[in-house]
């Protein structure tokens, strides 16, 4: 079942380097103003939820977590798909599959 979480946030874009300066290298500061737009409840009790703490983060679906660093050898230097592929690789383990699709985000359960 696929899932219409939010649309991505644009103003996010603004905050990648060297618009806003950032030493992380894995745009901290863009990471922090995509994943806003995440948290939702499905229905009541079920809620979705992505934070980040250091290098991890963390998609919460209801009562599933997954987690999965963001890695800046492997899926960088473009802080876009380092975010990306660390909310993708969440998701697997939570046992969903994300998408972005025009710029809309969804979660494939």
């Amino acid at each position: 079942m696929k899932i219409r979480i939010a649309d991505e946030n644009p103003a996010a874009a603004e905050l990648i380097p060297p618009n806003q300066p950032d030493a992380s290298g894995i745009g901290v500061n863009y990471t922090e103003a995509y994943l806003k737009v995440i948290d939702m409840e499905l229905e009541p009790g079920k809620k979705v939820t992505c934070k980040r703490k250091g290098l991890m983060i963390t998609l919460t679906i209801g009562d599933k977590t997954g987690e999965a660093l963001m890695r800046y050898i492997e899926d960088g230097p473009d802080v876009k798909n380092i975010l990306r592929r660390a909310i993708e690789n969440a998701a697997e383990d939570a046992g969903a599959k994300f998408l972005v699709e025009d710029g809309t985000i969804y979660l494939e359960i």
